[in-house]
């Protein structure tokens, strides 16, 4: 399937820019197309006329949104190992991915960096009177953004939090937060997005409550995730890209977690070293297509690539 036909079926946003560069040879010799260069990934059409596409992990880093001149050896193949194992156990439970169980060939070298895609449509609903598209995110603990707007008497989900609350308080049941995605993620009230889609909503509550259980008996607290839903080309949901991933939650070692150490294993480390070196000032001045010049220490990349090898090996299924 051809790019040109991937945008006549209104499965790819007109909004990203695709590219005409060569991909990787051995991909393009096989008829594995490059038609977009993310942040951290690529996409490539594949050959025949499925709707589907390879995602192909890169070693390269962002935060903030911003693109970093930075690669860590080892973290692409890590990050897939880890998504495969996240869409395993959302399909053992029951859960349509868009992430396919399939895979290329296996004796190509970039094999573990590639997962095959089904191309579907964000999933999208009337939310007083505009449209929006969805991350429906669910919580165990009160920490971050929530704590401060409970802190400051503002109740953004409706849900009636106490403003007494401790950070770090453990919900009896894991509480739901639901926002718009888009530039700036906008908060929703949560019973509202609950009585849109209530099959959705339950069987993804279901999915985090088991999935918190399965990571703490194996040695992870799951602090929070965040669900993308999509629409299939029959109309059916099916559950999106970044599936119980480090991209996609916080996970935080049982030990560093009981020892009262939470910075969790995944690209936080990051964010808090580019706090520190003032990164998001810094890259008001880059161009479309720029990357921020950076330097990190090797001991905050073997810190980041450690936590993602410690997820792998505790969670992989």
């Amino acid at each position: 399937m051809k790019i040109s036909d991937i945008v006549a079926l209104g499965l790819w946003p007109q909004s990203k820019k695709t590219t005409s560069q060569k991909g990787i040879s051995e991909l393009e010799e096989l008829g594995y197309n490059l038609f977009y260069i993310g942040k951290n990934a690529d996409l490539y059409t594949c050959p025949g006329d499925d709707q589907k596409v390879l995602l192909v992990r890169s070693d390269r880093c962002s935060v903030f949104d911003i693109p970093l001149n930075l690669e860590i050896e080892g973290k692409g193949v890590s990050q897939t190992t880890i998504s495969n194992s996240g869409a395993a156990f959302a399909r053992e439970a029951g859960i349509r991915t868009a992430i396919l169980a399939e895979t290329i060939d296996q004796t190509l070298s970039i094999a573990q960096r590639c997962q095959l895609m089904e191309l579907c449509k964000p999933l999208e609903a009337e939310i007083d009177g505009e449209i929006v598209q969805f991350e429906f995110i669910f919580r165990n603990y009160l920490t971050g953004s929530l704590f401060d707007a409970c802190q400051n008497g503002n109740d953004p989900y409706g849900l009636e939090l106490p403003s007494n609350l401790a950070q770090w308080h453990k919900f009896d049941t894991p509480i739901f937060t639901p926002t718009t995605k888009g530039i700036k993620d906008e908060p929703l009230n949560s019973s509202k997005v609950r009585e849109i889609f209530p099959e959705i909503i339950s069987s993804m509550e279901k999915l985090f409550k088991d999935f918190t259980k399965y990571a703490e008996d194996n040695g992870i607290i799951v602090v929070d995730t965040k669900f993308e839903i999509f629409v299939d080309s029959q109309g059916e949901w099916v559950l999106g890209d970044e599936v119980l991933t480090p991209e996609s939650s916080r996970f935080i070692s049982k030990e560093d977690f009981e020892a009262g150490n939470y910075i969790s294993m995944d690209k936080q480390i990051l964010r808090d070293f580019g706090k520190k070196e003032n990164w998001k000032e810094k890259s008001k001045t880059l161009n479309p297509g720029e990357k921020l010049d950076v330097e990190v220490p090797d001991s905050i990349k073997k810190s980041i690539l450690d936590g993602y090898n410690t997820i792998h090996n505790r969670l992989s299924k």
